[in-house]
């Protein structure tokens, strides 16, 4: 050994010799032949942890260099990277062509990128098999390169996974081939849920220390599009190993033009997907010298040495090293048992449990039954529990500890045993183990103990309960997501279905479960124990699936939302509005409030029908031309006809080999043309579901076929992953023509109205259109374009844009291509953008059809919904929520008067375009006010149709409604002066209005009488205008012109003779209303931030021209000018009660406090990180608060300007958190309540502003900021909340709704912080 490498290991020998645990440091270097097992024993022998550790450091240092850099690579691969990077820079410099040991190529980074990377250690005794290693390294080297597919296949057990590992701990390897990192990925025989749960943690790994994607994907095409842009951006030229792969649709999953390595039983694994495969077989298993070696390691005798009974003992198993390993662990605790075991092998003493097993080895049950018995009796009992254990899941120890009862080095030592005889196996994850059984293991473990099956999982269940009780596990916990992974299925399987049913229907659950994962497991489980469930109560299940399925993507995004108040969205008849009902109640006691929604049950179902035709996801659903039948296909490789009226099957066909993506009927309605996977094209007869022709031109999967309109010469098109489109003529039987131009794979293809042209869009970003006869490209348009930076250089990587659908205008004139959540029109003549739709910027288009009698665009997204678009407003028209996955695919009937949808959840639903049109055409925007007075209250609101409605806040109603204004309305008010009434309620929860989707103009004449005179009105308009209007006639009064730009305010003066409106043409004017007379106020420079009515006649202004003002707003006079951020933008003012003082609030991250005697600030309140948003004064003129765009809020005391209280995102009640802007503030009247709206703010992908609008209801308690009570209606003040966060910046319309605080005092609580 090097003298600097000796002197090193001396001098961190203490905390070496403080911190490691030797048995695993140990296994490592058994394997690498550092140690012998006399050496293990030696250190076994100690007494205690350090006692051990001290004694391996002495061996080691005893030994050669290769010693020290073993040690090192086990410090590494065990987690004690601390450790081992104070070795790290007086390790020995070795050769690596010597042939020392297997360590040779594994340098330290190497050991590093494989550890991070989830990449398996060896076994606890490994024989290197260098012919069958080098071949997979052979392989390896050709993805160096390029993207493609390793394949190494064998039977069970054979050791591909070891093989695999092994053929990556090589430092060329990594370095010149994979240099962006090894990703291990353990899949096993999964469901689809099963896989998405491994893309999910997959993309968590990739996308660690980043904000780039702050919740997990909610579907496995989500995945799948995040997965390809992580590898090709994070991590460019790594690899991605599949062990353990069973079947083909799992690769399509990962597939993502990527380099990877799988391992399978199956040859054949790779053929449904795309790229150079490679295919190494290790169907030998081991040679008879390497078991005897294995043999000889295990029993610490050389080869030669070995007795005659070896030999047939490896003979016996087969070439498995699994059993060989089995056996040698027998043998090296029991060293003279030679003929004893080989006995039982040659004997089959142990019958075969189960012959239908998974695996081929006849040896494996006795081995395994051998292994079991020579086991202490207890151990036995522990072993046995292990049969509950799902495969390919890593276990954490902390869960066997809640299992036993018993602490975590005692649990560590009971493993130890096992996997020292082969019996388990161990990996190491950061300072825990992690523990699993081989396949094969299981699958004797799980026969041999079925009967006692359902009584061990119940064991799990009971002392989960009895660790747990009635608490989840958190976050930080090593073992919780083994828990909400696997209870349910424990509980399933151990028959205890009221705890199931408790657990499934628990709010908490639901909510813990999806913040951690998602919704789209919690859904599955609804799909996979429904039998059980269902047993109950089959509306409950249904109640919370729904629920998850349109609400779930809510319940992980960040702030986490409260889902008791999603809860309460929901019908009445719900079961889950119901519990949220209860717990709202509940937590109203504790000082809790809740907003609650007036008019659920005007809310009516939009599906005219819903089908579920197929047993797995529907890809595709179609109209027949006559629109009497409708057409899908799907995962279950099905073709399914039904009638479009009631849903009545007509035809099933077992269409293909694999999944069937597309469908389309021909103008005639004689034959139905379907695309699949499989790479073939067939037609159907559609009244006999026979084979009319079968095409199998295309190399890869065909994702789309569609027909073209003309019944005078019927033409199918198709387009493929292998980048080329055909187009067919039925009479013939091969292709008419191949179109090829794209680089990459061909995702849909749609006929121009006319049929002269052809329409193509692929993952190159491209949308290409070729004419039908010469087949020949017209014209390309290039959507990378759109998202091409202006100050981007060439040279840079481009972002990648996958266009996964396309479809023309009813006119043919404009061509539609979506991208993203983006829908891109393009003229066809000019080639230019006329206009891009943005969707929600939480999904992706999968899906989109114009319809050919109106200008509606429908688009599936895959959040589960439908959205309707005008083409010539541009706008969003309708929502069509129903879906419980994934939408697919949208379709309009010819006449479209009706909608088709088909998605993942199994179900193709059927919408009456018309209704859903004419009820959901209305969105409310920003733009309100609301009067609270005697026991009522009145909202007027604006909506993207530039009509103002008066709604009854006490039942949700559309009293009445303007007429349609000639701009855009910025900002309306209500004369105060109305006699209108209020209600509240004694159960804590806040009564709330919303939009109704009745028809808002009717009976206004009955209406009327509620009235006891007419109100008045205001609104200002983007043109500049100014109007006051008389409700309910909708007559306008006066039209009162003078603004410039935008008017953003407009307010009537107390005794409504006057009103004021400001405008971002810098000014503020007084109206006369009657008269028209105005007065300008005129001294800001840039535009006016808002106003504020002060005592008779004062008024305080603000503006982005950093200044503040006073004015007598009667006389026009400039009463006080407050210099007051030195031109960084006022954001926010409030004048407190007395009028004595007022406060400001600025970008630069500072609040000041002025007296209105003064031009000079009474106090600088600085401390804040981020732009102050908001201020507010409390009632009584003590406390003022102030809120930034961090979200953090600060109370200050008004006398002396000092801090009272931070309320920030490390408040100990994490559903407090406003996680983004403060976006107001306000007191109730006793001053112990706070109020305070929160705009969540963050740049998306696209570097677009999104908000996120969320209303936080904060109680000042001690130092405690709990989300709590709020009095009203002392609080005279409205609070708007989307439904879903999909309100966006700048005044652009809300998505669903309106929200009223209306609720009343219930509770009193002290706040001597405030004091």
């Amino acid at each position: 050994m090097e003298e600097r490498t000796r002197s090193c290991l001396l001098q961190n020998r203490s905390a070496l010799e403080q911190d490691i645990k030797t048995s695993y440091i140990m296994d490592h270097l058994i394997s690498e032949e550092v140690l012998s097992l006399d050496d293990e024993q030696k250190v076994k022998s100690q007494a205690t942890q350090k006692e051990r550790a001290a004694s391996l450091l002495s061996i080691i240092l005893e030994k050669d260099n290769y010693a020290v850099i073993s040690f090192y690579n086990a410090l590494l691969n065990e987690g004690y990277k601390e450790l081992a990077a104070l070795l790290q820079d007086c390790l020995p410099i070795i050769s690596t062509s010597t042939n020392k040991s297997s360590t040779v190529g594994l340098t330290a980074y190497v050991q590093t990128i494989l550890c991070e990377g989830g990449v398996p250690q060896r076994p606890v005794v490994f024989v290197d098999r260098p012919e069958i290693v080098q071949s997979i390294r052979n392989a390896l080297y050709k993805l160096e390169e390029y993207a493609g597919w390793i394949t190494i296949y064998g039977m069970a057990g054979c050791g591909k996974s070891v093989l695999a590992a092994e053929a990556l701990r090589n430092h060329r390897v990594i370095t010149e081939c994979f240099p962006g990192g090894v990703h291990w990925v353990a899949v096993g025989k999964q469901d689809r849920a099963g896989i998405l749960v491994k893309l999910q943690n997959l993309c968590s790994r990739l996308n660690q220390g980043s904000h780039t994607y702050p919740s997990p994907p909610l579907n496995t095409e989500e995945a799948r599009d995040r997965l390809r842009f992580l590898m090709a951006r994070k991590y460019p030229r790594s690899l991605l190993v599949l062990d353990d792969v069973w079947d083909s649709w799992v690769l399509k999953c990962f597939d993502v033009q990527c380099r990877v390595l799988i391992t399978s039983r199956d040859k054949n694994i790779t053929e449904a997907v795309t790229g150079n495969n490679f295919p190494m077989s290790v169907q030998s298993g081991l040679s008879n010298d390497k078991g005897l070696e294995i043999l000889a390691r295990f029993v610490n005798s050389k080869v030669a040495s070995l007795p005659k009974q070896a030999h047939s003992i490896v003979q016996e198993c087969k070439g498995s090293p699994l059993i060989v390993s089995l056996i040698g662990a027998l043998l090296r605790e029991f060293p003279t048992r030679w003929n004893y075991y080989l006995n039982q092998l040659q004997n089959k003493q142990f019958k075969r449990i189960r012959k239908s097993s998974s695996y081929d080895y006849e040896a494996l049950d006795e081995a395994m039954a051998v292994s079991i018995e020579v086991l202490k009796e207890d151990y036995k009992e522990y072993y046995k529990d292990l049969s509950i254990l799902a495969k390919d899941v890593k276990v954490p120890t902390k869960v066997l500890c809640i299992l036993w009862a018993l602490e975590t080095e005692e649990v560590e030592d009971i493993l130890q045993v096992f996997v020292n005889k082969s019996l388990l196996f161990c990996d190491r994850n950061g300072n825990s183990f992690q523990y699993y059984l081989h396949d094969l293991q299981l699958d004797f473990l799980t026969e041999q103990n079925r009967k006692r099956l359902p009584d061990l999982h119940a064991k799990m269940v009971r002392q989960y309960q009895k660790t747990y009780k009635r608490q989840f596990p958190s976050p930080s916990d090593e073992d919780c997501m083994y828990w909400y992974s696997f209870l349910a299925n424990h509980m399933a399987k151990a028959n205890m279905d009221k705890e199931l049913y408790l657990l499934m229907f628990s709010m908490d659950w639901i909510k813990a479960k999806t913040e951690l994962m998602g919704p789209a497991q919690l859904i599955n489980d609804f799909v996979e124990y429904r039998h059980i469930l269902d047993e109950e109560n089959s509306a409950v299940r249904e109640n919370f699936q729904e629920f998850l399925s349109l609400k779930g993507h809510l319940l992980v995004q960040k702030p986490f939302p409260d889902i008791v108040q999603l809860g309460l969205c929901q019908p009445d008849s719900s079961e889950v509005y119901r519990q949220a009902k209860l717990q709202a109640v509940e937590r109203a006691k504790k000082g809790a409030v809740y907003l609650e929604w007036m008019n659920r049950k005007t809310l009516q179902n939009l599906s005219r029908l819903v089908v579920r035709p197929h047993s797995d996801a529907v890809f595709h659903a179609c109209f027949s031309c006559d629109g009497l039948k409708i057409a899908s296909c799907g995962a279950d490789k099905t073709l399914q006809i039904f009638k479009s009226g009631t849903g009545e099957k007509l035809l099933e066909v077992l269409a293909h080999d694999d999944e069937v993506l597309c469908c389309a009927f021909s103008p005639d309605d004689k034959f139905i043309a379907t695309c699949s996977s499989d790479t073939k094209v067939k037609v159907w007869n559609v009244l006999t579901g026979q084979l009319f022709q079968t095409y199998h031109e295309h190399n890869e999967q065909v994702n789309h076929c569609r027909f073209s309109h003309s019944q005078h010469r019927i033409l199918l098109a198709t387009c493929s992953n292998d980048k080329f489109l055909k187009i067919w003529d039925l009479e013939g039987t091969s292709c008419r023509n191949t179109l090829f131009g794209h680089m990459d794979y061909v995702n849909h293809c749609s006929f121009s109205p006319d049929d002269q042209y052809l329409a193509s869009c692929s993952n190159d970003g491209t949308v290409k259109l070729w004419n039908t006869s010469s087949a020949n490209e017209w014209k390309c348009f290039d959507v990378n374009e759109q998202f091409r930076k202006p100050d981007e250089d060439d040279d840079d990587e481009e972002e990648e844009v996958l266009l996964k659908c396309c479809t023309w205008s009813s006119d043919g004139a404009q061509i539609m291509a979506a991208a993203k959540n983006i829908i891109f029109v393009f003229d066809v003549m000019t080639g230019d953008l006329i206009a891009d739709l943005m969707t929600s910027s939480y999904s992706t288009i999968q899906s989109c059809d114009v319809s050919l009698t109106s200008p509606l665009l429908a688009v599936a997204l895959s959040h589960n919904s439908v959205e309707l678009w005008n083409l010539e407003l541009r706008k969003r028209v309708a929502d069509c929520s129903g879906h419980l996955s994934w939408v697919h695919c949208v379709q309009f009937s010819l006449d479209g008067s009706a909608l088709l949808s088909s998605s993942d959840d199994q179900t193709v639903r059927l919408w009456d375009t018309n209704k859903v049109h004419s009820s959901s055409a209305v969105s409310l925007v920003q733009d309100m006010d609301a009067v609270f007075q005697e026991g009522e209250v009145t909202v007027l609101v604006s909506d993207n149709k530039k009509c103002l409605q008066l709604i009854n806040g006490k039942t949700g109603d559309v009293m009445c409604q303007s007429e349609v204004q000639d701009s855009r309305i910025r900002c309306c008010c209500l004369d105060q002066h109305i006699n209108l009434a209020a209600f509240g309620c004694g159960d804590g929860i806040l009564k709330v209005g919303m939009k109704s989707v009745k028809n808002v103009l009717q009976n206004i004449g009955r209406k009327r009488q509620q009235f006891q005179h007419s109100l008045l009105i205001a609104i200002g308009l983007e043109n500049g205008r100014v109007k006051v209007l008389e409700l309910p006639s909708g007559k306008i009064l006066k039209t009162l012109i003078g603004h410039t730009e935008c008017v953003q305010r407009c307010q009537f003066t107390p005794d409504g003779m006057m009103l004021i409106s400001s405008s971002d043409d810098a000014t503020i004017r007084i109206w006369n209303w009657r008269t028209e007379e105005c007065k300008v106020l005129e001294g800001h420079t840039e535009q006016v931030k808002n106003f504020k009515l002060l005592r008779e006649p004062q008024l305080l202004s603000w503006s982005f021209d950093g200044t503040v003002k006073v004015w007598n707003y009667i006389s026009g006079e400039l009463l006080k000018n407050y210099d007051a951020h030195k031109g960084a933008t006022v954001l926010s003012c409030d004048a407190s009660s007395s009028g004595s003082e007022i406060a400001s609030a600025s970008a630069d991250k500072s609040a000041k406090i002025w007296s209105l005697n003064s031009t000079l600030p009474l106090h600088v309140l600085t401390g804040h990180n981020a732009c102050v948003r908001s201020c507010k004064f409390t009632w009584d003129n003590k406390s003022l608060a102030t809120g930034d765009d961090n979200g953090e809020i600060r109370i200050w005391r008004v006398q002396d300007g000092s801090l009272l209280h931070i309320c920030s995102e490390e408040s100990e009640n994490k559903d407090s958190k406003h996680g983004g802007w403060v976006t107001d503030l306000h007191f109730s009247l006793n001053s112990k309540m706070l109020v305070s709206t929160g705009g969540y703010i963050k740049s998306s992908l696209e570097s677009k502003t999104n908000s996120r609008i969320k209303n936080k209801f904060q109680e000042l308690k001690g130092n405690v900021l709990t989300h709590s009570g709020l009095q009203t209606p002392e609080l005279r003040r409205m609070i708007q909340i989307p439904m879903d966060n999909t309100r966006q910046m700048n005044g652009m319309s809300w998505n669903h709704s309106l929200m009223l605080v209306v609720g009343y005092e219930y509770w009193r609580i002290s706040a001597d912080i405030l004091h």
